[in-house]
């Protein structure tokens, strides 16, 4: 049985997060701090009569999420399963993420990027979750 450390996300004992859920629900947490934090700083530099708000870059919501998706990365093993099912999360996670904020392209800044922000830490993360895993038992 391996060893399990606490707290949350759940994590095995070399710091893999244990299930999708745990990591959807940290990433998404992270992503609504985001979100929360960008609302705050914009409304606080419109109060000081510094342009109009809303004009804040949502895509910086993804910080906090790419940060946990960083130690998921970095708890596997060097090898071709975490570079190659890293590369192809990122690149589905940007995909969707562009995908997202061009759809909202009418709307401010803080909302279509905030968007594109959100399918990117969706993406990302069903994508590395099950893209890791499957590599790594195919590569041993």
């Amino acid at each position: 049985m391996t060893e399990q450390r606490s707290g949350f996300p759940r994590r095995d004992a070399e710091g893999r997060v244990l299930t999708l859920g745990d990591l959807l629900g940290v990433s998404l947490a992270g992503w609504v701090v985001g979100v929360l934090a960008l609302v705050l700083l914009d409304w606080v530099v419109t109060s000081f009569g510094s342009g109009e708000f809303g004009r804040a870059n949502g895509w910086l919501a993804v910080i906090l999420p790419v940060w946990l998706y960083w130690e998921d990365f970095r708890a596997w093993e060097f090898g071709a399963a975490r570079v190659v099912a890293g590369l192809v999360a990122g690149g589905a996670g940007l995909i969707a993420g562009l995908a997202a904020a061009g759809l909202a392209a009418d709307l401010p800044p803080l909302v279509s990027g905030g968007l594109g922000a959100l399918a990117f830490t969706l993406a990302f993360a069903v994508v590395w979750f099950h893209g890791v895993r499957w590599l790594a038992r195919r590569t041993g």
